[in-house]
Formats: structure tokens, sequence, C-alpha cells
């Protein structure tokens, strides 16, 4: 296992990180074989976990918090706060309120007095970015969260936060958390760049696209929409929808590359994520022991120039064929943000 700095914070995490969205009701339910599943990616050299709260409304975090006993320290912790955790309109977002509640309840959760790296989860365009950053300085200051970071957010909310953190002294945001896959590369175009220029840590989600990278979708008829990611997400399975379709000839295209390299799909998927320069850890998500051990497989595989020109000629660099699979879809582009209520006035 490779490790690598994490932004400019000093702290050096390995090049996969586990992820736990599926350890719990989102995914595996078995508490005993979860702890297991996170007990075997330390053992096999990951030192950073990432979590959330929303993940299973906390239970990922309680699975997360008996794995770690015992092992607490020598695990670089993540978590995320903004998610509804509740029904009330305050259990959730990026205000001062909910943030100094959430991470009392994650820390509990966690069974542990300091979360190392504290991310926002979503932008939050009802609260501004200095209320955001206040709340989670004086979280550092507390000892209780030692860096904090941001996931999703577009490049201009990025530079935003760190203006702002300048401007009021607050700490800022040393690492951001998108998704990037073979399929979804949009962030080549402006967020790595923009983190690479602030000197913060790169860890991406969804190397396998929410399964279509796991050879798992090769055909419409294999999208079961009754359970998993196409019941809670079915925008991003839909074969009616352009990009899906696209989605689909891809995958074709890139599996046939993975078998002439000697790989498979999911270990291509893997190493393409990798192998960027501004990445710094790639989260898995398994749901199972076999699929960590497979994932975990592809450690020591890389990608020579040639075949990441021939990736790029199925996807071209900077694309999301699917733009639902961008994680974060801006309040200004739904409909009752661009029309005027009642219609268009007479002058």
């Amino acid at each position: 296992m490779r490790y690598e700095p994490l932004g400019r914070t000093g702290i050096h995490v390995s090049s996969y990180c586990l992820g736990t969205m599926m350890l719990g009701a989102w995914g595996n339910a078995d508490h005993g074989e979860s702890v297991r599943i996170v007990h075997a990616a330390l053992d096999a050299g990951i030192n950073f976990v990432d979590t959330a709260d929303v993940y299973g409304r906390g239970e990922s975090e309680e699975i997360v918090g008996k794995a770690l006993a015992g092992r607490r320290d020598a695990v670089v912790l993540a978590t995320k706060v903004h998610g509804a955790m509740g029904d009330d309109v305050n259990e959730r977002g990026n205000s001062r309120r909910w943030i100094v509640r959430a991470v009392e309840a994650s820390l509990r959760r966690l069974r542990t007095d300091y979360i190392d790296l504290y991310q926002i989860h979503r932008p939050d365009p009802a609260t501004a970015i200095e209320e955001t950053l206040s709340a989670l300085s004086d979280l550092v200051h507390a000892g209780k969260v030692r860096a904090i970071g941001s996931s999703c957010f577009p490049p201009s909310a990025i530079v935003e936060a760190q203006w702002a953190a300048e401007r009021h002294g607050f700490e800022r945001f040393r690492c951001e958390q998108p998704p990037y896959s073979l399929l979804v590369r949009g962030i080549e175009a402006e967020v790595l760049p923009t983190c690479a220029r602030y000197g913060m840590g790169v860890i991406t989600w969804g190397p396998l696209n929410g399964s279509w990278l796991s050879g798992r979708y090769r055909r419409p008829e294999d999208i079961d929409f009754t359970v998993g990611r196409a019941r809670r997400l079915p925008s991003r399975f839909d074969p009616s929808v352009p990009g899906n379709r696209a989605k689909f000839e891809a995958v074709d295209r890139l599996a046939a590359l993975a078998a002439e390299a000697g790989l498979s799909l999911v270990h291509l998927a893997l190493a393409f994520a990798r192998a960027h320069p501004a990445v710094t850890s790639v989260i898995l998500g398994p749901r199972t022991m076999e699929q960590l051990e497979d994932q975990l497989a592809s450690a020591s595989v890389e990608l020579d120039d040639a075949l990441l020109d021939r990736i790029d000629e199925v996807v071209p660099p900077g694309t999301n064929l699917n733009p639902a699979d961008a994680g974060y879809v801006p309040p200004a582009l739904a409909a009752s943000a661009r029309r005027r209520p009642g219609g268009r006035r007479e002058a």
C-alpha cells in the first residue's frame, strides 16, 4: 500500500481509503461481517476510513466505532455532516446550529473524542460559508476535529471557501471529496486543478460508478430498480437517459481494453482513479469481504500511457457521461430558479 500526504496537513493516508457507506442498512446489515471487513482493510495496510452521519442514519458510524475499538489511534478517521438526520427542518445542512449538534452525535457513535477529518458533505446555498467555516474552526480549536474538508463542491465554491478562510482567519478546507471514475471525469477540468493550486488533498469516491464498472450492468435488463442504488438513485441507471445509454457503450469498450491488458474491469477502474497525480486517495466501497479482497488486489496495478490514451478515446477527459453522476446539481439549474413566477409580466 502506498501512502500520500493529505494536502498540506502533514497527515499521510493510504492510496486506498475504506468507504463504509455500504456497511449497515444501505448494504451489509450484518454488523459482525461489517466489522470484519473493516479489520481486513486495516490488516491490508489501509489506514484511512471514511464514513458519514447520514449513512444509514448513523448506523455506519456505529459499525466503524465498534470496529476501531483498540485500533483508533492508528487510523485516520473521516466523517461528514450535511444530510438530513431527522424530520426537523434544522436537523440537516451546514449551519453552526446543526454542525455543533451533529459532531457530538458522530463522536458518540464513533466512540472517539476526536475526528481526524470532518467534511461538509454537500454545499448549502442557504448558509453563508463564513458561518460554516466559523463553526468548523471552533471544533478544530476545541480539539474535537483535526482537519476539515468539503465534498462535491464546485470549483467556484472551493475558491470562495478558501478566500473566506483567508479573509476571516478561519481554518480552511484541506481536501475535497468528489466523484471520479472512468465514466465520471468532470472534475479533471476544474476541480482537480483548483485543488492543486490551493494545496488541497483529493479523496475520490465512486471509482466503480455505483457498480457500472463492476461488470454488473451490461444491458438495460440487468438493472433491478427494486434494490440498492438503482432504487435510491434511479436517474443514474434509467436506460432511457441518454447519458446512461452512453455508459452501456463505454462499459463494453472499457471491458475490452481491460481484457486486452489482462485485467478485470474492476482493476482497470480502480487503477485509473488512482493514477491521476492530483488524487490523494481513492475510496473503496465494498459491501462484502469478497468485494474488498478483489478491490485490494488492484493496489499493485499501474496503467501505462498507451492504455490511458486509449481510455481517453472512450471517455474524453473532463467528461461526465451522465451529468447526474456529478454528485451535486447547483440549485440555479432547477426550473423554479429559471422562471419568473406567474409567467412573463407585461410592460
